[in-house]
């Protein structure tokens, strides 16, 4: 089993991005989206204008202190690789997404970093949420690791650009 890492989210956090679980270069580097191919830091860093090369716990604060939370929507699971397509779907232990939600009452607006996070949440999540007392507002948007080639960086970063800073809402 791999288990995944605590969300990183300030209380006034509005966003919820979510992956599926971490990769094996996130696993052993202890950092969210640590591949160094992983387009996701460096969309972070462009669209909110930060340093390139900006170390990991400010990475952090920079989500934060724009109002995004970054979790997984898995929090445990086999996973052999570090493809999504290899999650042993009968080890899969989700988040506890009401607890959370229940502790950051501003968050509005959930955008899945692909189609697993999206898949998973909406299965084995959603049905449990009760979105009459926290409204939700969802988007998928383009996976951020270097698997998905079939999206160019500037569609990415397009895409991912218009979600964080209000764009498509």
């Amino acid at each position: 089993m791999i288990a995944g890492f605590p969300p990183v989210a300030a209380a006034d956090a509005r966003l919820l991005i979510l992956g599926s679980i971490p990769g094996r270069a996130s696993l052993q580097h202890q950092q969210y989206y640590a591949h160094p191919r992983n387009a996701f830091w460096p969309i972070i860093i462009q669209v909110f204008g930060a340093a390139p090369d900006l170390p990991y716990p400010d990475k952090l604060r920079l989500l934060t202190d724009h109002g995004i939370a970054l979790w997984d929507v898995i929090g445990q699971c086999r996973r052999p690789t570090s493809l999504d397509s290899d999650i042993e779907p009968v080890s899969v232990q989700v988040n506890d997404f009401s607890r959370f939600l229940a502790a950051h009452r501003h968050i509005a607006t959930i955008c899945f970093n692909g189609t697993t996070a999206e898949a998973t949440f909406r299965r084995r999540i959603l049905p449990f949420l009760d979105l009459e007392r926290q409204p939700l507002t969802f988007h998928r948007l383009p996976s951020t690791s270097p698997a998905n080639a079939g999206c160019s960086y500037a569609d990415k970063l397009a895409r991912w650009r218009s979600a964080l800073t209000g764009g498509d809402h």
